[in-house]
């Protein structure tokens, strides 16, 4: 019986798989996009951000003490954030969670506590400041769509390494994808 190594032992279908990465990279795109929009009114190139439901609640969030807590606005953080996300979602093929552990796990380390920062963030906006802003709200659904697909992947990659520690093997090797390591695992 001959088997898929595309996909990682145990599972049904390849977490990896392109359908299962471009719509992240897709949504990690128009993330990028938004956060860019905002960075510039925190950065105060543009004068104006476009808030169509909330009267001035966008400008309330984007200057609050919250989103200007470190010494980068919020926003420049969710644009690199965003970015890394999208870059390291298109990188390597559909057997990269054995052949490229570390990029799956940076990309599931960018993209889930992306997704818990989002959220923490829109629980700040009613609580703390009684406004909203919905672009930091598309962020958010965004960066939580995300969240489901990216740990699938992730958790693959881990359940690699594990397989790979039980077989007494060297995780570092392994973790970077040396080819040598990667015949013994599975």
């Amino acid at each position: 019986m001959k088997t898929d190594n595309h996909i990682p032992p145990g599972w049904g279908y390849n977490p990896a798989q392109w359908s299962q990465r471009i719509p992240i990279v897709i949504l990690a795109i128009i993330g990028f996009g938004i956060a860019v929009y905002l960075s510039l009114y925190q950065l105060n190139i543009i004068d104006e951000v476009w808030e169509p439901f909330f009267g001035k609640g966008s400008i309330k969030i984007l200057n609050s003490k919250v989103s200007n807590v470190l010494p980068v606005p919020d926003a420049v953080l969710g644009a690199f954030g965003y970015l890394v996300d999208a870059v390291t979602g298109v990188i390597g093929g559909t057997y990269r969670w054995r052949t490229k552990p570390w990029v799956v796990i940076v990309f599931g380390l960018a993209v889930g506590p992306l997704g818990l920062v989002s959220i923490m963030l829109v629980v700040f906006q009613p609580v703390l400041f009684s406004a909203w802003c919905t672009f930091c709200l598309a962020s958010a659904v965004i960066s939580i769509l995300m969240i489901g697909p990216a740990m699938d992947e992730m958790l693959a990659s881990l359940q690699y390494m594990q397989r790979a520690k039980k077989k007494k093997l060297s995780l570092w090797k392994v973790f970077w994808g040396v080819k040598s390591e990667i015949k013994k695992v599975n």
